[in-house]
Order: structure tokens, then C-alpha cells, then sequence
């Protein structure tokens, strides 16, 4: 159990015990001068600064008492370490009561001083590196003291204790498991790593399935469709970009290609050309400074370019153009024999909703001959051919196809976002809709097994991610039985039955399994971990727990929620509670790792309740079309009462500490929340739309993502949704202190959303704060602006919601300007 109040009655803890390593014996350098570049001699003192890897002490023996080791050598090197973890942000003193004569202090890896600390929550260690001289007996004496003892924020000495907090540090800077990709025999697999660090990194594996053997690493590779070996391409100063491929298991490496054009392609599934993207430079103006706007969409950097797709043979260096026009064009498919190719166009049609149109064709590379498939449909989406040729599995909106697929009450507008699919005769050209009456929104990521002809496909099953299997002959799905929440990605072999799955859960991080489509459901087809990536990410750290929870709201609909209880909870006690939810087309995946970092709340002494609101999609299309034209209505009130139900059934909850945050169309609903409620202690929104007419007009997507919103509804038509709903037409209705973040190249939600609301409750005398992260669009990515980002949201909560403003006071504080 961590201390508690019995630490804040203490004004300082000493540190008794100790992980230490040594002696390393040093020798004096040959003198080979009298005197070093500064003119100065030789001081044995100065060994000290040897260079010593700090973290061999984590393998060191345990030790405790006044008097240091020291050596009967000469000198010698020394390490010792002593751990500390802070829910909370820490400001003390580090005071050395008793010091050896030379040593140096370090806090995380960081050379420091004894004296003042500041420290982020989470668990960090201090390695004091000393010098000790044959003859001389040095002593050490440690005490930690907070700045004020009657702060909530607390710290503890845990050296040789197997705890570790779960910190929004640790959560940027883990490796995380991108995707396993299998080769066509399903014997290698390619695995993708990456690190969002303070640089964003890469690693790529390959490896033998059956033993999990590393046969290589590269920078990025691919299979090829067909032969069993990966493929990268390279820049000779020669040969120009080559196309290699590489045999993994003798590693023999072959160009198959010069002197390619640049670009992005895919390898047809024989193995004879490949299918370029083509990016064809649109018309520029004259001046650059002043210019013309001829499309709502032309504000945005490179739209006046168009895609267009282009064949280039291996054999001969021919690349063909297999599209012309001014219309954006994209291949969807490529048959097995390499005869046809499914091509998709997208054209501009602002008239009327959708405002893009999109059609599907079929081109015969042998005749040139093209067929129409799929003609001018704003709602249709993708396109993935079945191995013999016959079937196309289509994806699209439930409005696609005139229709055919929607499962709405009359008068409902379905939510362009609750995606579905349909199969198409190529033949005949018949379609029908095959998940109309499937409630889970499919993701559209799917994959046409030819091993077995059944078609795996990832849906939102109400807040998980799942996997499935359809059987295109009668359209009957079946789920597949993983021991996980969310499934990130899959791979499935071409030419056998193995499959890969990649997932995580709410109380995990990625793992990899293996799979065998033969026997799926059967006594012996459970799926076999294959590596427990989360079990080296999360070693020694203390994880909260997460629990489902619903409750039935007002119009008697089961609502979905989850929460989760602070890692350290103690019976008795009451704990502040943050309440997230996105409150728009999409459920909050019971994902791990996210934007919002649920698990990085529960260290922190949060409970955390997470709401899946009328309007998002996994939970049928009634559900979800509730998000159209309500402009919050809907999300608010499952929001609030969810709010209310949890507290009155769950004790430990203080009803009277309780914040709120989301992002985006979620910071729209923290803002309109404070409008209709008081019930919240405090709020953060990010990029949040604050009025309705503004995003539509001046958001990059802002009138596309409208025609899902507010479906067939516009500023001059519906007054009482882009006004009346909008979040700074009713400014003074909030009380509740409101943080607002925002990027201030923010393309799709603009930034003035959140200025408008921050002057306005500025004006008001309301209590507000706005930081803005400089530079960032909607996404803050950059290491540094994010991490702040993500503390500046910790510190509001702990001024707020445990009236410890420390950390708040730290990050900005008051400045007596005005």
C-alpha cells in the first residue's frame, strides 16, 4: 500500500535503503604533460568524472547504513540508487545530511544538484556516483522533505519495491507493435515497431513464424504477392531506385528493378508490373501572394493536384498511363491473373449532400475496355475483390446503393459514418447489403481469404474492436473468439491458413497471435500468443483496473460505459472522478494506449468514467443516426445522467470533484455540458467547436463533416442547431472553470473556437484559462508541445479536482499584467 497521510504528517522521510554497485578500481592516466589544455595539473579528484553506464545499479545488491563502501584500491567508482514515487507533482528538498567528499547527484539520468526539486508524477530514480580514496572513510545520511506538508501530493520511497507508475512519459516513449504482416506461405512475417519519442522511430523485423527467430532487420519491407521473399527499394547513384528483394531464408538479395520512377506502388498479385500512384501537379496562379479560391476544398495545401494511376512493366520499364483526366482516380483492386484492375474516382459535387461522388470500374489491361460498376454514389467507399474474380465486397454508408442498406427509424438520417457492407455479382451487378441488420460497425479493414473464400473483417462491437468472419455465399457473420478488447490490425497468408492478429485490451498493451483458419471454433482453434509485447512494456508498473459498467437512461436505452479505479485506492476513502467521452460518430475504444490516457488518470488517484453516448456508431444504425442533427442534445443527456447514476451507485466517488474532457467534436460537447449542467467541478476542452457556423464555413472539412452532422442542414436553414446549439451563443450559461487547448494551425476545427469562448468568459469574470500549443494542427504530435499538452490537462485536474494547484502554479505561473 503507498503512504498516504501518514507521509504529510512527517516534515521529512530519510532514505535508508539503497540499490549499490562497486568499487570499479581507477588507475591515474600516464602523465604524459605536466599540465592539461586548461594549465592546470593532474587532480585524482577529477576521476570522478569517468564515464559509467548509471544503470548498472538497477542490477545492484541491496544496502543500507551511514558508512559507504569503499575500496582498498587507490580509488574507485561507486554507485548507489534510491527510488521515489509522486502521484502527484512534488515540491521539496533533497537534503544531504551526511555527504562523501566527491560524488555527483543524478535524477532520472540527469546530472543534478542536491536542493530543490520539482517532480513530475511518476516514479524516478536518484544514482549518487562517488569517489572513494583508499584510507578514507565517507558516510551518507538522505532525507526528502516536501515544500508543504499539508499539499495532497505526497512521495514515497520505494527503492527494491516492484512498483512503477503508469506516466503520460512512459506512454509517449514505449515501443509499440504496428503491424505483422505474413509472407504468401505463411512461414515469415514482417514485424513493424515504432516509438513516438522525442523522435519518431522505426524497426522492422523479419521473422521465422514457427520459431519466432529473427532472420533480419531493414528500415521497411513488404512481401512480395506471390514468391515467398520481402521486397524494399533502394537509391543506387548508378542504377538510380531500385526495386530488391531479398530471399529470408537464405537472406540473398536480388534487383529486380532500376531505374523506377518515384512514387507509391503495389506489386500486381503475378508478380509482372507494378501499379503506380501518380501525384500530377494542378494549375498554379500567376501570383502566388494574391490568388483566386475556386473550391471550398481549395484552401488546403496540394488539393488542386490530382492522383491518376499508371502501369509500369518489369519486364520491358514501360510505364503506361491507365487514367487520364482531372479527376482524382485510385486503384481499389487487382484480380489474381493481373487482367483487370478496379479503379475509383472521385469527383466534387457541391450541390447537393454528399458533396463527393464516387465511381468504380473495372479495366481490362488486355482491351483497354473500361465497365462501369459503380456509378456517381456519394455514399459508397471501397471496393475488395473476392480471389475468383465473381464478387466484390463493397463499403459504404448505409445511404449507398439508393438505400438498400439502411436500418433507421422513419425520419432518421443514418450517420455516413456507421460504415456497412454490401456484395456485388460483377456479372449481373447486383448488389445486396449483408450487415443491415449487423448492429457492430465495420471498420473496413477486411481481407478475402483464399484459403477458405470467407471474408475477416474488423467491426465496432459497441466499444471493442472485434474480428469476424463472413460467408459470402449466405452473408451469415460469426465473431472470432479473441482473449482481447481491441484488434489493431491483422494479416492473413494468400496461399494458407495462418493468421496474425495484433491486439490490446483496456488493461493491456500489444499482443500478437496466431491463428489458424481451420480450425476457428473448434475445441483446439484457440488463438496462441506469439509474443506479449504489453508484458515488456508494462513490467513493475501497477495498472488500474477497468470494470463495464451501463445504466439505463431516461428514454430507457442501456447506455455503455466503463470505468476505472485509482491504482491506489483505499476502502473508506472518496476520490475525485474524470469523465471522458467522445460524444460524436465514434465510440471511445477500450484501447490501451490513447490521446486521452485513461490509465495515466487512475495513477494519478482518478476514478475514470468513460461514456459511450447516443450517436456513435458500433451499437446499429438507430443508435448511431442520433448524432444526426441533434447537435449535442442527445450525447449531453446520456452524459450527465451517466454522470449522476455512477455516483449515486458508487460511493468512493466524490460527487463534488468531478471534471470532464474531450477533443474535437468531444470538446464540443465539454463546452455545450457546461451550458445545460452544473454538475462538473471543472472542464477541459481541445479543439473544440464553439460554434457551429464558423467550423462549417471555415474548417477544412468542416462542411463535409457537416453533411454526416447535419445532414442536409445548413447555417441559412437551421438556425436552431448552427445558433441556438452552438457552445458561444450561450457563453453565459457556463460557470464551471473551463480549460481550453488548441493548436493554433488547427486546419479542421480553427482556433478561433476557442479564442471567442475564452474572451467571452474573460469578459464575464468567469474563471478560464487557454494555452495554446504553437505550430500544431488538429493532432498536438510533437513530442515536446504534446507532453506539455498532456500535463497542462494533469495540473488542471489537480488544482480543481485536489485542490493542489502546485503543478498548475509551476507550469504557468501568475503573472500580475493586468
Amino acid at each position: 500500500m503507498f503512504l498516504s497521510a501518514s507521509l504529510l504528517q512527517a516534515k521529512a522521510q530519510t532514505v535508508k535503503n539503497f540499490l549499490y554497485v562497486g568499487p570499479y578500481a581507477l588507475q591515474n592516466p600516464v602523465m604524459v604533460d605536466s599540465l592539461d589544455l586548461k594549465g592546470e595539473k593532474f587532480a585524482a579528484t577529477s576521476l570522478l568524472s569517468t564515464n559509467i553506464n548509471l544503470d548498472a545499479v538497477k542490477a545492484g545488491t541491496k544496502w543500507s547504513g551511514e558508512e559507504l563502501p569503499g575500496s582498498e584500491a587507490g580509488f574507485a567508482l561507486h554507485l548507489l540508487s534510491f527510488d521515489l514515487q509522486n502521484r502527484g507533482y512534488f515540491k521539496g528538498k533533497l537534503i544531504f545530511d551526511k555527504a562523501p567528499k566527491n560524488y555527483q547527484l543524478y535524477i532520472d539520468g540527469e546530472k543534478a544538484s542536491a536542493g530543490e526539486l520539482a517532480l513530475m508524477p511518476g516514479s524516478h530514480t536518484a544514482v549518487i556516483k562517488y569517489l572513494s580514496e583508499a584510507g578514507v572513510k565517507d558516510s551518507l545520511g538522505i532525507s526528502i522533505a516536501p515544500a508543504d506538508e499539508k499539499k495532497a501530493s505526497a512521495i514515497e520511497i520505494t527503492t527494491g519495491e516492484a512498483h512503477g507508475m503508469y506516466t503520460v512519459k512512459k506512454m509517449m516513449e514505449e515501443w509499440r507493435l504496428r503491424a505483422a504482416s505474413l509472407s504468401p506461405n505463411g512461414k515469415y512475417m514482417i514485424e513493424s515497431y515504432y516509438q513516438n519519442g522525442p523522435q519518431t522511430s522505426w524497426r522492422t523485423k523479419v521473422k521465422e513464424v514457427a520459431t519466432g527467430k529473427t532472420l533480419g532487420e531493414v528500415a521497411s519491407a513488404s512481401w512480395m504477392p506471390k514468391s515467398n521473399k520481402y521486397y524494399f527499394t533502394r537509391n543506387d547513384r548508378v542504377e538510380g531506385r531500385q526495386l530488391v528483394t531479398v530471399d529470408p531464408a537464405t537472406g540473398m538479395q536480388q534487383v529486380i528493378a532500376s531505374h523506377l520512377p518515384e512514387g507509391g506502388f503495389i506489386i500486381d498479385p503475378t508478380e509482372s508490373y507494378l501499379l503506380y500512384s501518380i501525384s500530377n501537379e494542378g494549375p498554379k496562379e500567376l501570383n502566388k501572394d494574391v490568388f483566386e479560391t475556386v473550391h471550398p476544398d481549395d484552401r488546403q495545401p496540394g488539393w488542386r493536384n490530382r492522383s491518376s494511376v499508371a502501369k509500369y512493366d518489369l519486364a520491358t520499364g514501360v510505364m503506361q498511363p491507365l487514367s487520364f483526366g482531372y479527376n482524382n482516380v485510385y486503384s481499389a483492386d487487382v484480380s489474381s491473373d493481373g487482367r483487370y484492375v478496379y479503379l475509383q474516382k472521385s469527383e466534387s459535387h457541391l450541390e447537393a449532400r454528399p458533396t463527393t461522388v464516387h465511381s468504380l470500374y473495372r479495366l481490362d489491361l488486355q482491351t483497354m475496355k473500361l465497365d462501369t460498376l459503380v456509378n456517381r454514389d456519394g455514399f459508397f467507399a471501397g471496393a475488395t475483390l473476392s480471389p475468383d474474380g465473381k464478387t466484390l465486397l463493397l463499403q459504404g454508408s448505409p445511404e449507398a446503393f439508393n438505400g438498400i442498406g439502411k436500418n433507421v427509424k422513419e425520419g432518421q438520417t443514418p450517420s455516413m459514418y456507421d460504415y456497412q457492407y454490401y456484395l456485388m455479382d460483377v456479372a449481373s451487378r447486383e448488389i445486396r447489403p449483408v450487415t443491415k441488420d449487423f448492429n457492430p460497425s465495420v471498420t473496413g479493414t477486411s481481407i478475402w481469404s483464399k484459403a477458405d473464400n470467407q471474408i475477416y473483417f474488423t467491426a465496432n462491437h459497441r466499444d471493442s474492436v472485434c474480428l469476424y468472419r463472413m460467408n459470402p455465399a449466405d452473408g451469415k457473420i460469426a465473431k472470432i473468439d479473441l482473449p482481447e478488447d481491441y484488434v489493431a490490425s491483422f494479416d492473413i497468408a494468400t496461399e494458407s491458413t495462418t493468421m496474425m492478429v495484433i491486439a490490446q485490451s483496456a488493461m493491456n498493451s500489444d499482443r500478437l497471435y496466431s491463428l489458424d483458419l481451420k480450425t476457428i471454433g473448434k475445441k483446439n482453434g484457440a488463438p496462441k500468443l506469439v509474443e506479449d509485447h504489453s508484458a515488456k512494456i508494462l513490467a513493475g508498473i501497477d495498472i488500474a483496473k477497468c470494470e463495464p459498467w451501463t445504466f439505463t437512461n431516461s428514454i430507457g436505452d442501456e447506455i455503455t460505459c466503463r470505468y476505472y479505479t485509482p491504482v491506489a485506492q483505499e476502502e473508506g476513502k472518496q476520490y475525485p472522478m474524470i469523465v471522458y467521452y467522445y460524444g460524436g460518430c465514434s465510440p471511445t475504444e477500450r484501447t490501451f494506449e490513447s490521446s486521452y490516457p485513461w490509465q495515466c488518470w487512475a495513477a494519478l488517484g482518478y476514478v475514470v468514467l468513460v461514456v459511450q453516448p447516443s450517436g456513435a456508431a458500433g451499437f446499429g444504425q438507430e443508435f448511431s443516426a442520433r448524432h444526426v442533427n441533434t447537435a449535442g442534445v442527445d450525447p449531453a443527456r446520456d452524459i450527465i445522467e451517466a454522470t449522476k447514476t455512477f455516483c449515486a451507485e458508487h460511493p468512493y466517488v466524490n460527487a463534488k470533484k468531478i471534471g470532464c474532457c474531450g477533443a474535437s467534436y468531444g470538446g464540443f460537447m465539454t463546452q455545450y455540458l457546461q451550458t445545460v449542467t452544473d454538475i462538473f467541478a471543472c472542464a477541459i476542452s481541445h479543439a473544440g467547436i464553439s460554434d457551429h457556423t464558423t467550423y462549417w464555413g471555415l474548417g477544412y472539412w468542416g462542411y463535409s463533416y457537416s453533411e454526416v452532422s447535419m445532414a442536409n442542414s445548413y447555417p441559412w436553414t437551421r438556425k436552431d442547431l448552427f445558433v441556438e446549439r452552438s457552445p458561444i451563443y450561450n457563453v453565459d450559461k457556463i460557470h464551471t472553470p473551463i480549460l481550453f487547448l488548441h493548436g493554433n494551425a488547427d486546419n479542421n476545427v480553427p482556433y478561433n473556437n476557442s479564442v471567442q469562448m475564452f474572451n467571452a468568459l474573460k469578459l464575464l469574470g468567469r474563471e478560464v484559462a487557454m494555452v495554446t500549443a504553437d505550430g500544431e494542427d488538429h493532432h498536438v504530435l510533437a513530442y515536446d508541445k504534446r507532453l506539455a499538452w498532456l500535463n497542462t490537462s494533469l495540473a488542471w485536474f489537480a488544482k480543481h479536482l485536489q485542490d493542489d494547484d502546485t503543478w498548475w502554479e509551476a507550469l504557468y505561473p501568475k503573472k500580475q499584467i493586468y
